[in-house]
């Protein structure tokens, strides 16, 4: 048996809401909230990014783990705002939690399944007793231009798992992917934003790889919607996911666990892992979850999971997602939401 021996998440305490974006530029905000499915977001602190969300995050997975940190022989992070250009975001964290010197380390990137991309890697270290314990970390710290679409959902969070042999709280069973050179999202060296194709980023991109990547899983595990406890999809919003869902055959009652991130509106490469997280947080043993992501450019990552005994041991360890996402919110006005995020530049 290969699994999550241990997960935790982070989400920061900050907020803006969608009026409050929405009147800055002149939008309808019930439209937005109707048309996403989004309230609000959360904004990272000034003195939080990548590192200190993973470290966050990996400490919460340790407590659920109850392992000593110089048995994880990998460690792997997940971001699309990793805050070094040339410096890796994984050796900080290594060091924060304890895990040095004897690990491998490094850095993904690929969009918002930056951070099920580490998952992979991690799961099949452990598979391949490469390793005893492997920690994968997806954490954003995302960004939308002003203005933009993203904006309204491009926010901060971040989810940690350890896999591993013993003490297993979800079984791994089966993993697929899907990937196809879709060019939806990007952003050049160099440039402040990132870019994305409008309406072009659904349709061609989020659906067709997210319902590929699920029906590919189905097909290898001869698994249907309804052996499913659960099922969590990527979450650029609220609406997406659902429609997916409804798509592939799930009921409301299998997805609602899961879009109680984007209804937050964390659009970030930890953002389909912690509906993951939010969901363990809720499931007896013997569920079955299935997970897909989706990253831009473009891809799928797809993992039934089976939940074990276990989890009833470890759940009240750390603190959970919907807790944090309910406790002690402050709420931002737009001027010190740019503050915040920067988006104040001044040219000399």
């Amino acid at each position: 048996m290969v699994g999550i021996v241990g997960y935790g998440s982070y989400v920061p305490r900050y907020r803006i809401k969608v009026e409050e974006i929405a009147k800055q530029w002149g939008r309808d905000a019930e439209s937005v909230r109707r048309g996403l499915l989004l309230k609000e977001k959360t904004v990272p602190g000034m003195d939080e990014d990548t590192i200190t969300i993973s470290v966050e995050a990996g400490r919460n997975a340790l407590k659920r783990a109850q392992i000593d940190p110089t048995e994880i022989g990998a460690l792997y992070i997940g971001s699309e705002s990793h805050p070094y250009a040339v410096k890796p975001s994984g050796t900080v964290v290594a060091e924060a939690l304890g895990v040095v010197p004897e690990v491998h380390i490094a850095d993904y990137e690929f969009a918002c399944k930056a951070g099920t991309e580490a998952m992979f890697v991690a799961y099949s270290l452990v598979k391949a007793d490469q390793v005893k314990y492997a920690m994968a970390i997806g954490a954003d710290t995302s960004q939308g231009a002003p203005g933009d679409a993203l904006e309204f959902s491009a926010s901060a969070g971040g989810s940690a798992f350890i896999f591993g042999r013993d003490g297993v709280v979800a079984e791994l069973l089966h993993t697929y992917s899907y990937t196809t050179d879709t060019p939806d999202f990007w952003r050049r060296e160099g440039a402040v934003y990132p870019m994305h194709g409008g309406r072009f980023t659904g349709e061609p991109a989020y659906f067709k790889h997210i319902i590929a990547a699920a029906q590919g899983i189905l097909k290898k595990s001869g698994l249907q919607a309804s052996d499913f406890a659960y099922a969590i999809f990527h979450m650029p919003n609220g609406k997406f996911p659902l429609t997916a869902g409804k798509i592939l055959g799930f009921k409301q009652e299998q997805l609602d666990p899961g879009w109680v991130v984007p209804l937050m509106g964390n659009t970030y490469s930890g953002s389909s892992p912690t509906g993951f997280s939010a969901t363990l947080d809720i499931a007896r043993a013997g569920d079955m979850i299935l997970l897909v992501s989706f990253g831009s450019g473009a891809g799928s990552d797809a993992f039934i999971f089976k939940v074990t005994e276990r989890i009833e041991e470890v759940r009240d360890k750390a603190e959970k997602v919907r807790d944090m996402l309910e406790k002690d919110r402050i709420y931002l006005d737009y001027g010190q939401y740019a503050k915040f995020r920067g988006k104040i530049i001044m040219n000399e």
